[in-house]
């Protein structure tokens, strides 16, 4: 099954108080959270959200950190803030997003992303993904992934280093697409997915619910950038008792 998907290069103002590196602030976290839920249909158009402070608690934050998720949700035209009455959903275009092209939720939708950066390596690509990085070197970046902290897949992104020569790893974050767009000046604008089933790989970790070579869901994906050049190859293998490949166009 094939899917193909096309993103124009975003407001990066929206991203701009985003830490450099490691897991998104609390607020951000939550946003997202809110998102992904409207996406999948648990939060509908015009639904009242709980009172702030009901939010902040349930979510452990303080009902200031709580107004800067709301405001982002704002931002991102997921939300409708209305004096004396409440914050209510709104049904956009959500491309704003930090995690849209990231196409897995739980069984019973949404869920937060995050992601445990296993290892970088700069390298000549495989020999069953060529002819990707025709000039011989690619960026491989394998990383746990988790859906409200229960991990859920395994991926393998591989980077055309034609396109990133120097790898600041150090700045390396939660969202690759964030540290693409910051950090090499790289949007992915076009993207095919093709989802089937494969065995999982020998690199599989202990802490991945499932052992090496067990048939998973599997998610191939070409990612083309800015400028049309086909940069990034990735490949995730998920637990299908715990996420679901999720596809929706609007």
């Amino acid at each position: 099954m094939v899917y193909q998907f096309n993103m124009e290069p975003k407001d990066t103002s929206l991203l701009a108080d985003i830490p450099a590196t490691g897991a998104l602030p609390a607020y951000l976290r939550i946003a997202e959270l809110v998102s992904r839920q409207i996406d999948a249909g648990i939060l509908a158009d015009g639904h009242r959200l709980p009172p702030e402070r009901e939010m902040a608690d349930a979510h452990g934050v303080s009902v200031g950190t709580l107004r800067k998720a709301l405001a982002r949700l704002t931002e991102m035209g997921c939300l409708e803030r209305r004096q004396g009455s409440g914050n209510y959903i709104r049904q956009t275009d959500r491309s704003a997003a930090i995690y849209t092209m990231f196409r897995l939720e739980r069984p019973d939708g949404g869920g937060l992303p995050t992601a445990r950066l296993l290892s970088v390596r700069t390298l000549k690509p495989a020999a069953d993904i060529r002819p990707f990085a025709p000039d011989g070197q690619a960026h491989r970046f394998r990383r746990l992934r988790f859906l409200d902290n229960v991990p859920v897949a395994l991926e393998e992104i591989w980077l055309d280093a034609s396109v990133a020569p120097e790898l600041p790893r150090e700045r390396i974050s939660d969202s690759l697409y964030k540290f693409y767009s910051e950090e090499l000046g790289l949007w992915i604008t076009r993207t095919e997915d093709r989802v089937s089933v494969a065995p999982l790989p020998a690199w599989t970790i202990g802490e991945f619910p499932l052992p090496s070579g067990t048939p998973a869901g599997y998610v191939e994906r070409n990612g083309w950038s800015q400028d049309g050049a086909w940069a990034e190859y990735s490949r995730t293998w998920y637990d299908p008792a715990a996420a679901r490949f999720v596809a929706r166009q609007r």
